[in-house]
């Protein structure tokens, strides 16, 4: 009896574990794979303009210390001066806004510009329609008020807090655990930890970081008028306003795609709809560009690369780069004779903490030994913050293709999980935008007139089997950031 009685409770234990690991299964693979919400992974026409504007910042020194560092920042003037121009309503959608940094620097105050030139604009024209849409981040997953934002909201600005739950979750192992067990507590609601992004923001709650850990975001960096549109890599975050970025400006119906894609996250997110621009038919210029947005900014990238022969070039400043999805066909482009020249950052600093060299320094040492070192690769000088451009620009005899925003060239922002946004350009390769684009990759390339970039022994030689055994392990077990 006794003995019977011992095997029928293991048996219930058993049951127990296999429910537990059935339902596990389930919502890890329902909420890596579940439906995206209408609009979401967009991919708008191809329009012909007359016209593009590419605009960049850079920090740089002439040596590797930051001790004589100098800035040329230009995107978020032209931001300014857009939201000036504006003559019947400003969408923006930023994913990072705020003042709030560790390090002893003299940043920009972006966020207290931005707003201030919002808050100007609402009180000439109380009846423009302004729509700020942004990531829950920027209140610490609702620990607090962002203070720019109830700014913003006082002024009679709309301010949209994008919903991340419909958005599919890049980190199963973890989000299995947060779904089943810990998205239920909500312990004693008080702010008792230091804020993820500087000790001096506010103080946030242990949930914060809970929800904080599934790693998703509405990464998207845009603002739209009636007038034109600026898609960038730069957020107006005052941390990161001395980064290296890119933007490029259009104009055309393009910018009514744009606003088609930021009325779907607002939809979804509180409900309502955008004005569109009242714009004639596209135009008869050289450039035709198009709006893409989360996969399909994959898609397109890597039609682009795949189209390259022997005598091309692909040109490449990059943040973030481990999607083996665009690393495989880059490795066959320059096995078949394509030159292939890479500006990476270092991922050696994150708003002054150290970090590890993960993904690039692995990545590189992966690609230049599957291609017997055909690729260049030279590493930005990151005398401060961060080179956190996200272009790329695929040069064949007749046409360029280029793109250009939010995206990384990772697995969180190119498979539908982040929301991103890029624009793709495709331009005559003899055309002025693509010579004020190879200059701009010359002048760094060739340090022509400050130390912008270092050889890639710089930071390869320092590469550890431990490096490399890590990020082989978290890009198995999708355990990154990145």
């Amino acid at each position: 009896m006794t003995k019977k009685r011992k095997w029928t409770k293991k048996r219930i234990a058993s049951y127990v574990l296999l429910l537990f690991a059935l339902l596990y299964a389930g919502i890890m693979l329902w909420q890596t794979y579940k439906p995206l919400p209408p609009g979401i992974s967009y991919a708008g026409d191809l329009h012909q303009v007359d016209n593009i504007e590419f605009l960049y910042d850079l920090t740089y020194s002439q040596t590797k210390s930051d001790e004589n560092y100098t800035s040329e920042l230009r995107i978020f003037d032209e931001v300014f001066q857009m939201i000036e121009d504006a003559k019947q309503f400003v969408v923006l959608d930023f994913f990072l806004m705020d003042d709030y940094y560790d390090e002893k620097e003299d940043f920009i105050q972006l966020a207290d510009q931005l707003t201030a030139v919002l808050v100007k604009k609402k009180k000439e024209h109380p009846d423009m329609p302004i729509v700020y849409i942004t990531d829950p981040v920027n209140t610490g997953y609702e620990s607090y008020e962002s203070e720019w934002f109830k700014n913003l909201e006082n002024a009679g600005v709309q301010v949209v807090y994008t919903d991340l739950e419909p958005l599919r979750d890049s980190m199963p192992i973890y989000s299995g655990i947060y779904r089943m067990l810990l998205q239920w507590f909500t312990f004693d609601g008080k702010n008792h930890f230091s804020n993820f992004l500087a000790n001096d923001a506010p103080d946030v709650k242990f949930t914060s970081y809970l929800e904080l850990l599934n790693v998703k975001a509405n990464h998207r960096k845009t603002i739209v008028t009636d007038q034109a549109a600026l898609v960038t890599s730069s957020n107006p975050h005052a941390a990161s306003s001395r980064h290296g970025n890119v933007a490029f400006k259009v104009k055309g119906q393009v910018q009514n795609d744009i606003l088609e894609s930021e009325e779907a996250v607002l939809q979804y997110s509180s409900g309502g709809k955008l004005p569109r621009a009242e714009l004639a038919k596209d135009g008869t210029g050289p450039y035709k560009v198009q709006y893409v947005t989360e996969s399909k900014v994959l898609d397109t990238l890597v039609a682009d690369i795949e189209r390259t022969e022997k005598g091309d070039r692909i040109r490449m400043g990059m943040f973030y780069l481990s999607e083996q999805e665009v690393i495989q066909p880059l490795e066959d482009a320059a096995n078949r004779g394509v030159a292939i020249e890479m500006v990476l950052d270092p991922n050696e600093n994150s708003f002054g903490s150290k970090k590890s060299g993960l993904p690039n320094r692995p990545v590189v040492q992966e690609i230049r030994e599957n291609t017997d070192n055909k690729i260049d690769v030279r590493w930005y000088n990151t005398v401060i913050g961060q080179f956190h451009t996200k272009l790329v620009t695929v040069q064949t005899a007749d046409q360029t293709y280029i793109t250009n925003g939010s995206s990384n060239l990772t697995e969180r922002t190119l498979r539908d999980y982040n929301l991103e946004a890029n624009l793709r350009i495709i331009a005559p390769t003899d055309s002025e935008l693509v010579q004020e684009i190879n200059t701009y990759f010359d002048r760094i390339w060739n340090n022509e007139d400050a130390l912008y970039t270092l050889d890639v022994e710089e930071y390869q030689n320092n590469l550890t089997f431990f490096q490399r055994g890590i990020y082989a392990l978290q890009r198995w077990i999708k355990l990154t950031t990145y």
